[in-house]
């Protein structure tokens, strides 16, 4: 580990513009020293995106290394940019995402200011490209001194909002190899670990918002990763059963609420059997009360008698009805 060294990792597919400025965001940073790992995440663009990267490199030769691997999605290829980064902080990046300037100084100050914080969060933007207009994203306009329980129901930034110790990412532990979710499951195990926050008031990051190829929507399209969505909610359910989580806290409730409407996504979606686990980890946790479990009893009936398919169709009818 190299002591004030900050490393950023990011991974790329099939985005050799939009790598160029997201890299330019980092070299932006008023903060020495710094490198820049690069994860071609086996682009199929002819050799565009991986191009773009080692240009890059040899433009900035003492920051920037490139690093590549057959495509395993964002997860798999974080992974590998830790295993390489040396930095005393990690910060991670999507490749379609920036890095506002004085993000790097502010965050580590104020982690340098708190012995005790093992994480550095602050304000993040989405921007939506279509319209300009920003708004405060995910939460990130909240001050939390922890990053449980409210990461049980709900995220708390996206990826590129905080910054981490390196010690922190040892004790997290590898990258689930994921295209989807796999940073819920990674801050997760942070929370259990009990880092404590350090947050920053001032804008840090802008989650740009491009349309329906944002890597967040691959599940509607991609059925690896709507296998992986699936499985980081039952993921996220198995760590809260191991945590012993009481299921009365409002936190338990919304998390077996989201595990119900997975439930029935991965039903009209084709996927019978992980529709059946998602849903019994929602009754798990709502119980048989008609006021939380909110037609999980009716739900099971209709999906013995239609199947899970069509149950699972049926219930988006009925939402989009509902929602007309």
């Amino acid at each position: 580990m190299t002591p004030n060294l900050v490393s950023t990792i990011i991974p790329v597919y099939n985005r050799p513009a939009r790598l160029r400025e997201a890299v330019a965001s980092v070299l932006a940073q008023d903060w020495r020293p710094i490198e820049v790992l690069i994860v071609d995440d086996g682009s199929t663009d002819e050799g565009a995106t991986l191009s773009a990267a080692h240009a890059l490199a040899a433009e900035h030769p003492q920051i920037i290394r490139v690093l590549s691997q057959p495509n395993g999605g964002p997860g798999a290829a974080r992974e590998l940019g830790r295993q390489h980064a040396q930095g005393e902080f990690i910060q991670y990046l999507d490749s379609d995402d920036l890095l506002l300037p004085g993000k790097f100084s502010a965050q580590i100050q104020g982690l340098r200011d708190d012995g005790q914080a093992g994480i550095s969060y602050g304000l993040t933007l989405e921007r939506d490209l279509a319209t300009g207009q920003e708004r405060p994203t995910q939460g990130t306009d909240v001050s939390r001194e922890a990053i449980l329980p409210t990461l049980w129901a709900e995220r708390i930034w996206p990826t590129l909002t905080p910054l981490y110790r390196r010690s922190v990412t040892d004790a997290i532990g590898p990258w689930k190899p994921r295209r989807i979710l796999e940073d819920w499951d990674y801050d997760l195990r942070a929370g259990l670990l009990g880092v404590r926050l350090h947050y920053v008031r001032q804008p840090v990051a802008i989650v740009r918002m491009h349309g329906k190829d944002h890597a967040g929507l691959a599940w509607q399209r991609d059925p690896r990763a709507l296998a992986d969505r699936v499985q980081a909610y039952l993921d996220v359910a198995a760590l809260a059963r191991e945590a012993e989580v009481p299921r009365e806290t409002p936190e338990m409730t919304r998390l077996g609420r989201t595990l119900f409407w997975m439930a029935r996504e991965a039903g009209a979606l084709g996927l019978p059997h992980e529709a059946r686990a998602l849903f019994h980890e929602a009754r798990h946790i709502l119980g048989d009360n008609p006021q939380q479990s909110g037609g999980l009893t009716a739900y099971r009936v209709a999906a013995a008698v239609l199947g899970w398919r069509r149950a699972g169709r049926l219930s988006r009818a009925i939402d989009r009805l509902g929602s007309s």
